[in-house]
C-alpha cells in the first residue's frame, strides 16, 4: 500500500487537546496525511488557560527531529510553539537543509493570553526562522509583535505583509480574524495578492484555530498543491471546524477537527 503524505509538526503539547501538537495531528489525519511530531514544550493547559509550560532541552528536540527525518522523511514541516531563543535557533538550524516546504506559525500568545514565546525570542524568529518559511501564518497580535505594526483595517494588513516579507519568507498569510466584519485573510508573496474571505460564525469555541490552519496548509503543500490553493483549502477546512466548535470544560472549547467524520460539512 502507498503511504500517505508525511507531515512533521514541531510544536508544543496542549494537554487539553485543542491546540498544539494534538490539533496538528488531528488536522493532518482529517486531511489525509500521516502526521509526525517533534515536541518542543509541554504545557498544562485546559479550556480556561495555561497553568504551566516546560520547554524541552535542545538535545531532545534535535534527537526527535533526526529520528523522524533520517528514517521516515518528510514532505512538509509545520512549526508552532518554540518557547525560547535557544529552541528557535535549534529548529532553524535543523530546517536549513530540509528540501520540503515549511509552514511557520509564529506562536507567541495562547488563545487565553498566556505567553508561549519568550520576548527575547522574537529576534531569532525574524532573523533565523522566517527566512526558511515557505509560508508564515501570523494573526494580528503576532503581526504586531514581529513588526511593531498595529493592524486595524485591510490596508494595514497589506502594509504588515510587506514588512513580514522583508524578513525573508516566500509567502505571508496575514490572518485578519481579529478585525470586525467578515473573516478576511491576506496571502501574498509581494507580487500576487489573494484576499480570502469567509463567513464569521457566532461560536466562541475557537481554541486551536491557528494551529489547525497552519497544519492544514502544510498538508496541502505535502500533497503537491500550490501555495494559494493549499491556503484556500485550509481556510475552508478551518472555517467549518470553527462552525462546529464545541464546549469543553468551563472556558473556551476547541474547533472540531473531525467535523467531516460527524457529517457536519
Amino acid at each position: 500500500m502507498t503511504a500517505p503524505p508525511r507531515v512533521l509538526t514541531i510544536a508544543g503539547s496542549d494537554s487539553g487537546g485543542g491546540a498544539g501538537i494534538q490539533a496538528d495531528l488531528k488536522t493532518m489525519l482529517a486531511l489525509g496525511a500521516h502526521g509526525m511530531s517533534v515536541i518542543t514544550a509541554v504545557t498544562a493547559q485546559n479550556s480556561v488557560g495555561v497553568q504551566g509550560a516546560w520547554e524541552l532541552p535542545a538535545e531532545a528536540v534535535r534527537a526527535q527531529y533526526r529520528s523522524v527525518v533520517d528514517d521516515i522523511g518528510v514532505q512538509a514541516v509545520k512549526t508552532g510553539m518554540l518557547a525560547s531563543p535557544a529552541l528557535v535557533t535549534t529548529v532553524a538550524d535543523l530546517l536549513t537543509d530540509v528540501s520540503a516546504p515549511v509552514v511557520v506559525d509564529p506562536v507567541s500568545v495562547s488563545k487565553h493570553g498566556d505567553r508561549l514565546l519568550a520576548d527575547d525570542a522574537l529576534d531569532a524568529v525574524r532573523a533565523r526562522l522566517l527566512p526558511l518559511a515557505t509560508v508564515t501564518t501570523p494573526n494580528l497580535d503576532e503581526v504586531a509583535e514581529l513588526t511593531g505594526l498595529r493592524v486595524t483595517d485591510e490596508p494595514g494588513m497589506r502594509r504588515a505583509a510587506a514588512r513580514l516579507l522583508s524578513y525573508g519568507p516566500r509567502w505571508v498569510l496575514v490572518k485578519g480574524g481579529h478585525l470586525p466584519g467578515a473573516a478576511v485573510d491576506l496571502l501574498t508573496d509581494g507580487r500576487e495578492e489573494h484576499w480570502l474571505r469567509a463567513e464569521r460564525h457566532d461560536n466562541r469555541h475557537t481554541h486551536g484555530t491557528g494551529c489547525t490552519l497552519a497544519s492544514a496548509v502544510a498538508v496541502g503543500l505535502a500533497q503537491g498543491l500550490p501555495v494559494p490553493e493549499a491556503v484556500r483549502r485550509a481556510k475552508e477546512y478551518v472555517t467549518a471546524a470553527i462552525a462546529a466548535g464545541f464546549a469543553l470544560g468551563a472556558g473556551v472549547g476547541p474547533v472540531d477537527h473531525g467535523w467531516r467524520l460527524r457529517g457536519l460539512g
